[in-house]
């Protein structure tokens, strides 16, 4: 019996710390103030739609890099954050100069993540149905029946929302 309780107590201490540690590290000031490197895009994104805009609605960088279902949450945050430490220690975009170089690279590689999930992170906040299309302006119904149909995902047309774009 007293193992029964030892191993709920520890499982119960790993789930709190775990939420824990998401709820600390899924906050714009850990996105843009613990990484060196990450305070230029911070400063974008603090210019952007996402940030500003008319109904006072704030997607964070959690919001749309980060998988919003478990089991997928915890495995990309482990492997993002493993990778981005390995990154800033190596100094890989640790001057403005040096990032302003990798950007392209770095957005590409975004990029690719929006279109394997069809934009997913996206779809939670800007849902794209035919009812919503059908009151969109004109020029952008077109477009928006492709993504309906899965011939394009978010990130194809919206690039440099919430970061500006990098020259292709």
């Amino acid at each position: 019996m007293a193992l029964v309780i030892v191993g709920l107590l520890i499982g119960a201490g790993g789930t709190i710390a775990t939420q824990i540690m998401v709820a600390v590290t899924g906050t714009n000031e850990f996105c843009g103030g613990a990484c060196h490197s990450m305070q230029w895009v911070a400063q974008e994104y603090r210019q952007s739609g996402h940030y500003l805009n008319r109904t006072g609605v704030k997607a964070g960088c959690h919001d749309c890099h980060i998988p919003h279902a478990y089991p997928d949450l915890l495995w990309y945050k482990a492997k993002a954050g493993l990778h981005d430490a390995i990154a800033e220690m190596r100094g890989v975009i640790s001057t403005e100069e040096k990032f302003k170089k990798e950007r392209l690279r770095l957005a590409k590689s975004v990029w690719a993540e929006y279109r394997e999930t069809n934009s997913a992170n996206c779809r939670v906040c800007h849902a794209l149905t035919p009812e919503v299309v059908a009151k969109q302006k004109a020029f952008v119904q077109p477009m928006h029946r492709k993504a309906l149909a899965n011939e394009a995902t978010c990130i194809d047309c919206h690039k440099g929302v919430a970061h500006a774009a990098p020259d292709e």
